[in-house]
């Protein structure tokens, strides 16, 4: 590997490349990775980026303008750098690689059949053992649990991790046995080759192959009718629709009995959608679609190219063919990955005409229709929140607003005063920031004083901060754009009066209510400005509203619990806080810690002898 020195020197740095397959690693001046590449020839491909060219996309200039050096790492073979490739491009997630948006991990059922008494399992491991075989993808785990169910039914494969034949009649059967869902292999009562026979039937029904069950089932339950046992025909017509159920779900797709992806894309100019179609002997067994961040590819191949290798680097089911929208740069070395990875050969095809053109073009159809549907839904979503924060801004004449805070009071006739801090970027609630405040200073119901109190601590705690640091700690050194109070102007006022002994000028708004406790305007700047009840902006102000009032409102709840366990438990004499924990875990409530006698109490864990005596005679002189 080749490492940044004290003085990178690009021309010379780019004399030394070597005409060897690797791979290279693009930093920007902050050290960050940019971009991560394989090639073939490092010396060719690296010096490329640096080379003055019209060919060159304004994408890909804008990546090499951000450049402060490189590095690479050598490898033996394009085969090995494709490989390294998928592994750095997963751990460090590049800015300007195309990337996979969201990480989907796929359930699959794993067929252990290495093993003398095989089972099937759920599955989300993408590592393959070499002595297992999956099946899938499944789209949801609840389809992997259905189906599961289902085959324990039909054959009665086992579930447990005992190692068999070693374990066998060394523990009890299990409860599947009792129901009727295990063979019970751990007690010797299916010989292995009729166990292995009835597992052969389920990997065939998991192949799709419901021909042979469906005529089994029906035989069975008509038999068990002319014989008058209507509970086990009931059984077997059960069986029966739910394997068709199973087989309905997969729709033929094609004549050949092959396992395939069918892989197409839509996209805009920023961003693409990939629409996978899994095929598994010959019937469609399910399709999802994929995010990807396109971010120096202008070629519609090279978003594929990059998909594949991100997809198929996760997954531990490989299929025999790839049938692709567009051709892809490295067609040869994937292919050769993949089969390396399947152990056996994957075709990649690119369907020029007949029915696989016709398949690929329905995948692409798909895809545009997600992209299109999300910018509708991105659209929506901007209007709701960015867009909503855009129109309480321009409502009070102000420019900038990102960050909202508001806050709140909470007490019960000024007992347990608490104050609440809710904070909205972007017009989204930022959870990791809200605070909450115990009130220390102010003695009865006087929320304006609980007010002063709260934004004093916050704000005087910010810039503590910000004065022994110039990094950002926490969510205090972040000073709102807006502060939104939750009533009009005397709210306001304190607010405004504590940013102004504290040297701070950040706009305060009111959130202002009607007689019947409804949102009717912002109060700001001394007048009450009128809002549309029917806009974005009102919604987002009625959220923040009823969000400040909320955390306000559980934080003071929680308060009070506390407070009504301290009031019995904490007196007590050697009852600190773990022990009081302790003995409301084991009796529950007070009412038992009350009627329970001293072996009792002295028996919970934490505590001792002198303790339960101490609670014991708390409670007992009490009602003497």
């Amino acid at each position: 590997m080749k490492g940044m020195s004290t003085v990178f020197d690009l021309e010379e740095e780019l004399k030394k490349l070597p005409a060897s397959p690797g791979v290279y690693l693009m930093h920007n001046d902050r050290d960050e990775i940019i971009y991560i590449g394989k090639a073939v020839s490092l010396k060719n491909r690296v010096r490329q980026y640096f080379q003055s060219s019209r060919n060159k996309t304004a994408k890909i200039e804008q990546m090499v303008s951000h450049i402060a050096w490189f590095e690479y790492i050598l490898t033996d073979s394009e085969l090995e750098a494709l490989v390294l490739e998928c592994n750095l491009i997963k751990e460090h997630r590049p800015r300007y690689n195309t990337m996979l948006k969201d990480d989907k991990s796929y359930p699959y059922i794993k067929a252990t059949v290495g093993e003398d008494f095989p089972r099937l399992m759920f599955s989300r491991d993408s590592k393959k053992d070499g002595k297992s075989r999956y099946f899938g993808p499944y789209t949801s785990a609840g389809a992997v649990k259905d189906t599961l169910e289902l085959i324990h039914k039909l054959y009665r494969i086992r579930t447990c991790s005992r190692v068999l034949p070693r374990d066998i009649g060394k523990e009890r059967p299990c409860l599947n046995y009792h129901i009727k869902q295990c063979s019970a292999p751990c007690q010797g009562y299916i010989s292995k080759e009729e166990y292995r026979a009835s597992f052969d039937q389920a990997l065939d029904f998991l192949s799709g192959k419901y021909g042979p069950l469906l005529k089994s089932l029906e035989e069975k339950m008509e038999e068990a009718s002319r014989q008058m046992e209507f509970e086990r025909a009931i059984e077997y017509r059960d069986l029966l629709s739910s394997v068709r159920q199973v087989a309905q779900k997969q729709k033929i797709t094609s004549s050949a009995q092959e396992d395939r992806d069918i892989v197409a894309l839509a996209r805009d100019e920023a961003d693409a959608v990939v629409q996978v179609f899994f095929i598994r002997e010959g019937k469609l067994i399910g399709r999802d679609h994929f995010h990807l961040r396109a971010a120096t590819a202008e070629d519609d191949g090279e978003i594929l190219d990059s998909f594949v290798k991100q997809f198929y680097a996760g997954t531990p089911f490989i299929p025999r063919e790839l049938w692709l929208q567009w051709p892809v740069p490295d067609e040869t070395v994937i292919g050769q990955w993949l089969t390396a990875k399947k152990g056996q050969k994957v075709k990649i095809v690119v369907p020029k005409k007949g029915q696989k053109e016709r398949l690929v073009e329905l995948a692409a159809r798909n895809a545009a229709l997600v992209l299109s549907q999300d910018k509708e839904r991105i659209k929506r979503e901007e209007q709701r929140t960015r867009g909503a924060v855009r129109q309480i801004a321009d409502l009070i004449g102000i420019q900038g607003v990102r960050r909202i805070e508001a806050y709140d009071i909470s007490n019960t006739s000024g007992v347990e005063s608490v104050g609440s801090m809710v904070v909205y970027e972007d017009g989204r609630p930022k959870r990791s920031d809200y605070r909450k405040f115990k009130i220390r200073t102010v003695q009865g119901p006087d929320d304006y004083a609980s007010m002063r109190e709260v934004l004093t601590r916050r704000f005087s705690h910010g810039m503590r901060e910000l004065e022994e640091t110039e990094e950002e700690l926490g969510s205090f050194t972040r000073f709102p754009d807006l502060i939104m109070m939750d009533g009009g102007r005397g709210q306001v006022n304190i607010a405004l009066g504590v940013l102004r002994e504290l040297g701070l000028e950040i706009p305060v708004c009111g959130m202002v209510k009607d007689d019947s406790h409804r949102t009717r305007g912002l109060y700001y700047e001394n007048r009450e400005l009128p809002i549309d009840r029917h806009s974005e902006g009102f919604r987002l102000v009625t959220r923040i509203q009823d969000e400040a009032h909320r955390f306000a409102i559980e934080y003071h709840r929680s308060l009070r619990g506390k407070e009504q366990v301290h009031s019995v438990l904490d007196d007590i004499p050697g009852i600190g806080p773990a022990r009081r924990k302790a003995l409301m875990r084991a009796f529950g409530d007070i009412e038992s810690v009350r009627s329970a006698d001293e072996e009792s109490l002295a028996a919970v864990p934490g505590m001792n002898r002198g303790a339960a005596r101490a609670v014991y005679q708390f409670f007992h002189s009490k009602k003497e």
